[in-house]
C-alpha cells in the first residue's frame, strides 16, 4: 500500500503546488470612480466666488461644484503593477494650472516593477501619488473633509521614478525618490535641477504608525535657483476602534538668494482626530498653525506675511457603505489682516462646507 500512497499523495501535493502558482500568477485588474460634490459658503462672500489664494480645495464660494472625480484603471500580477485615472473638478483647475494640455487631467500614469524574487523591493515611474504629508486628493480617506494648510501647500501629487521596499512583516516602508521637482509634471522652463525625496514608515501595530518623508531640489529657472529642503514628519495613533489621532510637522528651508547661505524657514504643526459615535457617524477636528513669515510658499502684501491659525470641526454620515455626507465649519485668524471681507481688510475668515461622496 505504501508504494500507491506515497505518489498519490506526491501528485497531489504537485498539481495543489502548481494550482497555487498559477492562482498566483493570474493577473489582476481593478476598475474603480470617485466622485465629490460640495456647497461652500464663505462668510467673507468674495465676488468671484474663488475663497482663498492659498487653498486648493473646496475653494468655490456659494456655488454647488465638483471637488474631484476620479476613474482609475489598476493592473497587478505577482511581478508588476500599472495606474492610470483621469480627473475633473476645481481640484484640477486650482492645482493643475501650471500643468500643459491634457496632462491637467491626470491623477496618476505609473508602472512598477519587482526587483527582488526574493524580496519586497519595487520600482515605479511615472506620475504618482505624493509620498509627502497625512491627507490626500481623495476627501473620504481623510479625517476632517477638508485639506490642512499644510498639505494644501506641499505636494499632492509628484513625477520621476522611485525605489521601495516593504519588509515581510509589514512594519518597515522604505523608499528613495527622482523627481521632476515641487509637485509638477512637466519640469519649470529653464530647469536643469533633478529633486530628491525619501519616505520612511514605521507601524509596529495597528495602532500606531510614524512616517518620515522628505524633499530637496530647486523648483526655479537655472536663473534663479535656489535649493529647497523640507521635511514632512507625522505620527497616527488609533487607541481604539472609533478613536484616531494625527501629529504632524512640516518644516521647510530655502535660499534667500541664489549660492546663498541664508535660508528662509517656514513650519506647521498640525494635531487632526476623529471619532467614530457610531457605526455610521462620526465627528472630527483640526488644530492648525502655519507659519510663512518670509513668503516663501504663501505670499501676502503685508509686514508678518502669512502666520495663520486654524480650525475646523466637522460631521460625517455614511448613508450607505459607499456614500458618505459631511458637514464642516472652518475658521482662520492671522497676525496680519490678510483676508477681504465687505470690501475691507481683516484678520480672521470663517466658512461652512458640505460635501456628499460616492465611490465604487
Amino acid at each position: 500500500m505504501k508504494k500507491i500512497v506515497y505518489p498519490l499523495i506526491f501528485i497531489f501535493s504537485a498539481n495543489l503546488i502548481e494550482a497555487q502558482e498559477t492562482e498566483k500568477a493570474e493577473p489582476k485588474v481593478e476598475f474603480s470612480g470617485y466622485a465629490e460634490i460640495y456647497y461652500s459658503y464663505d462668510f467673507a462672500k468674495p465676488d468671484n466666488h474663488i475663497r482663498q489664494p492659498f487653498l486648493y480645495t473646496y475653494n468655490r464660494h456659494n456655488e454647488i461644484n465638483l471637488n474631484l472625480g476620479l476613474a482609475k484603471a489598476h493592473y497587478e500580477t505577482q511581478d508588476m503593477r500599472a495606474n492610470l485615472s483621469v480627473m475633473a473638478g476645481t481640484y484640477v483647475q486650482d492645482n493643475m494650472a501650471a500643468e500643459q494640455g491634457a496632462l491637467k487631467f491626470v491623477n496618476e500614469a505609473n508602472i512598477g516593477f519587482k526587483v527582488s524574487k526574493t524580496s519586497n523591493v519595487w520600482i515605479d515611474a511615472g506620475i504618482l501619488p505624493s509620498h509627502i504629508g497625512w491627507e490626500s486628493a481623495v476627501g473620504k480617506d481623510n479625517l476632517t473633509l477638508t485639506r490642512s494648510i499644510a498639505a494644501e501647500n506641499s505636494p499632492y501629487f509628484e513625477t520621476g521614478a522611485k525605489i521601495s521596499y516593504t519588509t515581510n512583516d509589514g512594519k518597515w516602508f522604505l523608499s528613495g525618490l527622482v523627481l521632476n521637482g515641487w509637485q509638477r509634471i512637466a519640469r519649470v522652463e529653464g530647469n536643469q535641477t533633478l529633486a530628491f525625496g525619501h519616505q520612511v514608515t514605521y507601524a509596529p501595530t495597528s495602532k500606531f504608525s510614524i512616517n518620515s518623508s522628505s524633499f530637496i531640489g530647486n523648483d526655479k529657472p537655472k536663473a534663479e535657483k535656489k535649493m529647497r529642503y523640507f521635511h514632512n514628519l507625522y505620527a497616527t495613533l488609533k487607541p481604539t476602534e472609533k478613536f484616531t489621532t494625527i501629529l504632524g510637522f512640516d518644516i521647510g528651508a530655502e535660499q534667500k538668494e541664489k549660492g546663498g547661505k541664508d535660508y528662509n524657514v517656514w513650519y506647521s504643526p498640525n494635531l487632526l482626530a476623529k471619532y467614530q459615535i457610531t457605526d455610521k457617524t462620526g465627528i472630527g477636528g483640526r488644530l492648525e498653525y502655519y507659519n510663512d513669515k518670509n513668503g516663501v510658499i504663501i505670499s501676502t502684501a503685508t509686514p508678518n506675511r502669512f502666520q495663520t491659525f486654524g480650525y475646523s470641526f466637522n460631521i460625517d454620515h455614511q448613508f450607505y457603505k459607499n456614500i458618505l455626507w459631511r458637514t464642516e465649519a472652518r475658521g482662520f485668524s492671522s497676525k496680519d489682516a490678510i483676508f477681504m471681507k465687505d470690501g475691507k481688510s481683516s484678520s480672521s475668515n470663517f466658512n461652512i462646507i458640505t460635501s456628499l461622496s460616492a465611490w465604487f
